[in-house]
């Protein structure tokens, strides 16, 4: 659906300035001004710049699927941690991999359900069933490197996609992500806007994480506790407690509930996603706390988080456009399935593999922090949740307040 949209909207827009372009050009009697067309972009030049909503630059690069063989799989890590896998990576991933020309039946995208040896498992089954590259996304580094340790083995490419397998097999490997040290920097000054705002004097501040074992989750923290560990090293604020951290919702409500009730003076959370932050949010709603009142931290942009954004009870979430990351992460399969080096206009980054002492080419794309009064301009121009969504069960007059429609 969002495909379809997408396109029509584009359509419409190029139809528009067309047409504009033509009144133009009839009715004015200047001079011709002198344009230089834009490089057509195809598979030996295209850029990590290319990518849109339309998948116009998958398109570009379908010459490439005659070049190679067998299919292409990715494989996500659970249904829990967020709901992007299932709503924006999974079918974003399937457009990306059609429009570069691949058939359905080379098309492989699957959910290890946060099972690690569900993960290997599919591995296995890719292998065998003839994947030439595999984009893995497993909950932690262990699982990750097995994986790349069996498609290596066999001869199969893998790609880090959303998370880099730290120690992983570095040979031909590939990652594709968000600047996930800047999606903390960006919680962490979310935060400290936000009590600004909402004028939470003395802030005491209850400090989550995502999982331990999870890279991401490193880099996330950060970049928040490097904007936030001055403001506790000066004294103006408080960091009451740091739990261990987890991407499982339920526990994340258990952790904060215990560090609550131990320090029941604090005052705002750094929450690292949406998923997190909303059940915490009902704890907090069932303690009598009212909107503007307890700054709270997300990411992801869910259907949750937004809602909870405008109804007060969260700051903002950080916006990661996913339908960027699942174009960059197929156009690099598919010069990997065509044995083709990807151009260098492709990859605008490097990573450090810490384990390995290695840095991994990566693209590496552009989150946003979107508030109340973004969420029309960014979340539902994008089309990546609707507006009809957000503004039901009760949230038509949040959507008018802040110009959602």
């Amino acid at each position: 659906m969002f495909r379809i949209k997408s396109r029509l909207l584009v359509a419409g827009v190029v139809g528009t300035a067309l047409a504009g372009g033509l009144f133009a050009a009839a009715s004015s009697s200047a001079q011709p001004v002198a344009t230089t067309a834009a490089a057509k972009v195809t598979y030996k030049n295209l850029s990590y710049k290319d990518f849109s909503l339309n998948y116009s630059a998958m398109r570009a690069i379908a010459p490439l699927a005659k070049k190679g063989t067998g299919s292409v799989a990715f494989i996500l890590p659970d249904t829990t941690s967020s709901t992007r896998y299932t709503e924006f990576d999974a079918p974003m991933l399937t457009v990306a991999l059609e429009d570069a020309g691949l058939k359905a039946s080379q098309i492989n995208i699957q959910n290890a359900g946060g099972s690690d040896s569900t993960f290997i498992t599919d591995v296995q089954a890719d292998i065998t069933a003839g994947a030439k590259v595999i984009g893995i996304d497993p909950e932690d580094s262990a699982t990750g490197d097995k994986a790349e340790q069996l498609a290596a083995a066999a001869g199969v490419k893998t790609i880090d996609y959303d998370r880099l397998t730290l120690g992983g097999e570095t040979s031909g490997t590939y990652y594709v992500s968000f600047n996930n040290t800047y999606v903390g920097t960006l919680l962490g000054k979310g935060l400290v806007a936000c009590v600004k705002a909402w004028k939470v004097k003395s802030p005491k501040v209850i400090v989550m994480r995502g999982s331990p074992t999870d890279n991401n989750a490193t880099l996330f923290a950060n970049g928040y506790l490097a904007v936030l560990n001055p403001l506790f090293n000066k004294g103006t604020w408080k960091n009451l407690a740091s739990p261990a951290g987890t991407w499982d919702p339920p526990t994340a409500e258990t952790e904060f509930q215990q560090a609550f009730t131990a320090n029941p003076s604090a005052n705002a959370l750094l929450s690292p996603n949406d998923e997190n932050a909303a059940p915490i949010i009902t704890y907090l709603q069932s303690q009598g706390v009212k909107p503007n009142k307890f700054p709270v931290t997300g990411q992801d942009a869910t259907l949750v988080g937004i809602q909870n954004i405008i109804s007060g009870y969260q700051c903002g979430t950080v916006y990661k456009p996913i339908y960027l990351e699942a174009q960059a992460a197929s156009a690099l399969a598919m010069y990997l399935r065509a044995g083709i080096t990807p151009p260098k206009t492709l990859i605008n980054s490097t990573t450090e593999d810490t384990v390995s002492n290695y840095a991994v080419p990566s693209i590496l794309e552009t989150p946003e922090w979107v508030t109340p009064n973004l969420v029309e301009k960014t979340i539902v121009a994008d089309q990546f949740v609707p507006a009809s969504q957000i503004c039901a069960g009760g949230f038509l007059a949040d959507c008018k307040k802040y110009g959602i429609h």
